[in-house]
């Protein structure tokens, strides 16, 4: 069953559509992301806090939606809009219809609308607020709600997805996973990993490596970290902007120099804070899974895996932080280490879920700089 539904977008573009599954009203930020599958993947990212998201991929939900491929125990996006969305799952590991898992958790989907066009006025205006409904359909009323909610500029979601408790990871990595890494017999490396928004997928790649992991609240010292008695510290992905963790970031800073740092997305760009440097906000962001990036001590490119709407300002990195990656469709950073210290991170996602598995051997180097540090 659809209905009539629309998204108004804070500048007052309008886009009709049918609103399918959850008959409710949401509000965020409207980004759009390019990749042609990780549907499912991109639902469950906490990295999507805060967010209202488009898929450029015409048909959304085909193959339905499984146990194995969720990246946290629910749905974080605020709503999803799609070109075409499949009400029938045609697959055999599917154990529920797209449509009816997002409905279970109160997230809207708004379909049989013009993706192209909002794709292109989201390019030209930039990522901006929006809010999609079935409820209330005066385009007017849905203006001025997405006037009065929070810019994401300023906003911090990563303290409000974080695990409020610590907890080991000790799920084995699945039979079908994707994953590059075979999980191996022993694990004799301990990371702890702090928890901004993290993803499943990454806790394998840690396992795959032979780390045992425990997960940490974002709000986490660096004396309650360094008493687990690490062989190596992760910071993920996460949500919103960067900015406002100056606490966390200063608690991560403590880390630095202590034990080897690993850091993605989000947590490249805290750990950038920690180190003195600058972040802005993009203006529609990275999301997707076809990125270009050029590690620039081998020369090599990646095609990425990619979910943020800030960055680091290359400008602002001290001497002693070496630019590792940059981004070749707009040269923006993607990855620094330190000239003195067991560290590094990456703006991008190389745990890959969903995407290619060219930057697996990130894991590879974390696992040698913990070895090299025994």
């Amino acid at each position: 069953m659809s209905f009539a539904a629309l998204l108004v977008l804070e500048d007052g573009r309008i886009f009709r559509g049918r609103g399918i599954g959850a008959r409710v009203e949401r509000a965020g930020e409207v980004v759009f992301n390019t990749g042609l599958t990780g549907y499912q993947e991109i639902f469950t990212d906490p990295s999507y806090s805060g967010q209202i998201v488009v898929l450029t991929y015409p048909q959304i939900g085909n193959y339905g939606v499984n146990d194995e491929d969720r990246e946290s125990l629910k749905p974080y996006l605020e709503g999803l809009v799609v070109r075409e969305f499949s009400q029938i799952a045609s697959n055999r590991r599917s154990q529920q219809t797209a449509d009816e898992y997002l409905a279970q958790a109160g997230v809207p989907i708004i379909g049989d609308l013009d993706t192209r066009a909002l794709v292109r006025h989201l390019r030209d205006q930039g990522a901006m607020r929006g809010v999609i409904s079935s409820l209330d359909l005066d385009p007017r009323s849905l203006k001025e709600k997405a006037r009065s909610i929070p810019t994401m500029k300023g906003l911090d979601l990563a303290s409000t997805v974080s695990t409020k408790k610590r907890y080991q990871w000790t799920e084995p990595v699945p039979a079908s996973s994707p994953s590059e890494h075979i999980e191996t017999a022993e694990q004799k490396f301990h990371v702890v990993a702090y928890d901004f928004g993290i993803k499943h997928n990454i806790l394998r790649k840690l396992r795959g490596i032979g780390a045992h992991t425990t997960v940490v609240p974002a709000s986490t010292t660096a004396e309650e970290v360094l008493s687990l008695k690490p062989d190596g510290v992760f910071i993920s992905n996460g949500p919103g902007d960067p900015e406002p963790l100056q606490a966390q970031a200063k608690s991560i800073g403590g880390v630095i120099g202590r034990v080897p740092v690993f850091g993605i997305c989000l947590g490249h760009q805290v750990l950038a804070l920690a180190s003195g440097a600058k972040t802005y906000k993009l203006k529609f962001g990275h999301h997707g899974c076809n990125h270009p990036v050029r590690n620039e001590l081998t020369g090599k490119v990646e095609i990425t895996s990619q979910n943020h709407g800030f960055a680091v300002d290359p400008d602002s990195l001290p001497a002693d932080l070496q630019v590792t990656h940059i981004n070749l469709n707009d040269q923006t950073l993607e990855g620094f280490r330190s000239r003195k210290d067991p560290m590094f991170c990456v703006q991008y996602h190389p745990e890959a879920a969903p995407g290619p598995h060219d930057s697996a051997y990130l894991f590879d180097e974390f696992r040698e700089l913990m070895e090299g540090q025994r």
